[in-house]
């Protein structure tokens, strides 16, 4: 591990609706990979510095990538309203493509429950993207009070042969451990499903252990010459 890196940037990527919040915590001047996480539902008061998101960031930089955070419109400073996941997909590419033409590096995805559910159907189509990582990802009905239930699928991911890592909370009221396991099965190696024993939605009072998690399966890659990654 090459261990954290503490300068962090703050700035506006400009998206379909207007800029767009965003953090990025920099990585090595050496990195093979660069990042970028996507925060939790915005009208469950979701944002860029939910504490999950943080620590997903915190494992990816470990091994020197940039990560970059940004707030899906409507969000925080970021400008228009919130699209119930549909504008949100340009959010995600817009991400992609800032970190595409700074760093000119394999992107690795990752995503927390909503941001999961949206940045992984905008990530895996996407070449430039080597590895997926969904935490908490809903796999059965979510709303927030001002919009119908939403129930996420995921049949884009039956074809996508890229490493992909799930990490969820044994207790998650809206990650199932029988629906997970399930929407496992059905996806093309290679893939892990992690499930945090004790764990709710958020990793309350686990957070260390989804770190973990995050951190041994990249070492794995980085140890066999990250080739799983390419």
């Amino acid at each position: 591990m090459i261990g954290q890196h503490t300068t962090i940037r703050s700035f506006f990527l400009e998206g379909a609706s207007g800029r767009l919040e965003a953090l990025l915590n920099a990585g090595a001047e050496n990195a093979t990979h660069a990042a970028v996480v996507c925060h939790p539902h915005p009208l469950f008061g979701g944002t860029l510095h939910n504490k999950v998101v943080f620590h997903t960031m915190k494992a990816l930089n470990s091994f020197g990538f940039s990560v970059l955070r940004f707030n899906f419109r409507g969000t925080g400073l970021s400008h228009g309203e919130h699209d119930h996941g549909s504008g949100e997909l340009d959010d995600v590419r817009v991400a992609l493509d800032w970190l595409d033409s700074e760093f000119h590096l394999p992107l690795i995805f990752a995503g927390f429950s909503f941001g999961a559910a949206v940045g992984l159907r905008a990530a895996a189509p996407d070449a430039r993207v080597k590895a997926l990582i969904g935490v908490g990802t809903p796999v059965v009905p979510v709303a927030a009070d001002t919009e119908m239930p939403r129930v996420y699928t995921f049949e884009f991911l039956r074809d996508c042969v890229k490493p992909k890592l799930f990490v969820s909370g044994a207790r998650d009221q809206f990650g199932p451990r029988t629906k997970l396991e399930e929407l496992v099965a059905s996806v093309p190696e290679p893939k892990k499903l992690v499930v945090i024993e004790g764990a709710d939605h958020f990793f309350e009072g686990r957070l260390r252990e989804l770190r973990e998690a995050i951190e041994s399966w990249i070492r794995a890659a980085v140890d066999s010459g990250m080739t799983k990654f390419e």
